[in-house]
């Protein structure tokens, strides 16, 4: 006999209901074909928070490309492609993961819920769905050019380590740095053909800013990890977190300051850029000011705060690629 759940926006039928860790009312739950959901879900579709952290480091790069070199209006594509490709290469990464995941996530509670271990979608429909969106995204990339076609590829390496490097190593929110930061070298090489001291080090920026935020994100499964011995730099770092967070958060900083001097030695793009970099260090220190731990809703929501951060990056380099 088929039940109804009832979960904050109302009933839902069974096999259809919300996952634990997905914003409530949010537009997969509330306006997505029933049909479509669990696939929606199983890409994150429901939590874009993901889809910006990978998206935002492109547009970084294409900021430091325009400030080095000139605008064209090519970039406004390239800009496009990065937000459509950020989408599909990220649920085709969260579906990844799911996929390799299974037998974790139907052990941690907020992670239960999800398409896979509460039996929405098969491994085998997954693993259709995966291609699917790895096809979509590879289309996408090859309207970007050469340089940015052999990047794109080669982080395909990156993508297929990192659900597995919580098994082998403390620092799997390193691994994830240098997948999901990716972006930012190859929306360079898009704009200019080439790689160039500037993106490198905003990608190092990045990979340390991706440890800042996803040890915060991790603090929400510390206990159930311990139990199940999978490891993070939230359980390496524990009652010392906020230390490496401030190490991890002023390198991010330094960094991308040193990035954008490369892009732009003098002049007003130099100074725009670093208003920007001055606002990223800001509102790190203000996640800083109010992380605890022991909250783990207070986690999540200074996780997903990051868009903003790098928002304020983002923005501040177009304007100095503008001007």
């Amino acid at each position: 006999m088929q039940t109804d759940r009832q979960t904050p926006e109302g009933p839902t039928p069974e096999g259809q209901s919300t996952v634990a860790d997905a914003p409530p009312g949010n537009w997969v739950d509330r306006h997505a074909p029933p049909d479509w959901r669990p696939w929606l879900r199983l890409s994150r579709a429901d939590r874009p928070i993901g889809t910006w952290l990978l998206l935002l480091p492109c547009w970084w790069g294409i900021g430091l490309a325009m400030i080095a070199d000139r605008p064209e209006w090519r970039d406004l594509w390239i800009a496009v492609a990065c937000g459509v490709g950020a989408m599909l290469m990220r649920g085709a990464g969260c579906t990844w993961n799911d996929i390799t995941d299974r037998d974790i996530d139907d052990k941690v509670a907020r992670t239960r819920s999800r398409p896979i271990p509460s039996g929405q979608v098969t491994v085998r429909g997954a693993l259709v769905w995966l291609a699917a969106q790895a096809l979509a995204g590879f289309a996408i990339l090859l309207t970007l050019g050469g340089a940015a076609i052999a990047l794109g590829v080669a982080s395909l390496a990156l993508v297929a380590i990192y659900p597995f490097a919580k098994r082998f190593t403390w620092w799997p929110q390193v691994f994830l740095g240098l997948a999901f930061n990716w972006g930012v070298l190859l929306a360079w090489a898009a704009h200019t053909g080439n790689l160039a001291p500037a993106p490198v080090l905003a990608y190092l920026s990045g990979i340390a800013w991706t440890v800042f935020y996803d040890t915060i994100y991790a603090h929400q499964d510390a206990e159930d990890d311990a139990l199940i011995g999978v490891k993070s730099t939230a359980r390496l770092f524990g009652r010392d977190t906020p230390r490496w967070l401030a190490g991890f958060g002023t390198a991010s900083v330094l960094l991308l300051g040193l990035a954008v001097m490369a892009a732009a030695p003098e002049g007003l793009g130099l100074t725009l850029g670093l208003l920007g970099v001055v606002g990223f260090a800001a509102h790190l220190a203000w996640q800083l000011r109010r992380f605890d731990m022991t909250d783990g809703a207070g986690c999540l929501r200074l996780f997903r705060s990051n868009r903003d951060a790098g928002l304020v990056v983002a923005l501040f380099l177009a304007l100095a690629g503008l001007v």
